[in-house]
C-alpha cells in the first residue's frame, strides 16, 4: 500500500505591507534607477511603522534591489555580514 503525502504551502503572512508607506506613494522612491538617490526613500521609511518588519521581510527573504525597512541594498548587505560575525 502506497501514501500519498500532502505538502501544503502557504503564502507569507504580507498583511504588513497594506499599512505600509510605500504601498501609498508608489514604488519609484523605492526602487530608484542605479546611481539615484534613495534619500526620499529613507526619509519616508523613517516615519512608516511598519518599518520593522519591513526590514525583517528583506532580510530573511534575501531581498537584493530597493530601499526595504530603511536601508538600501548596501546597508543591507553590510548588516548581513555584520550579523555573520
Amino acid at each position: 500500500m502506497h501514501i500519498d503525502t500532502i505538502t501544503t504551502v502557504t503564502a507569507p503572512d504580507l498583511a504588513w505591507q497594506e499599512q505600509a508607506l510605500c504601498a501609498q506613494t508608489g514604488a519609484d522612491f523605492f526602487f530608484p534607477e542605479p546611481g539615484s538617490s534613495v534619500r526620499e526613500a529613507k526619509r519616508i521609511c523613517a516615519m512608516c511603522p511598519i518599518r520593522p518588519a519591513c526590514l525583517d521581510h528583506a532580510l530573511e527573504h534575501d531581498e537584493r534591489f530597493g530601499v526595504w525597512g530603511g536601508l538600501s541594498e548596501k546597508e543591507r548587505l553590510a548588516l548581513r555580514r555584520t550579523a555573520a560575525r
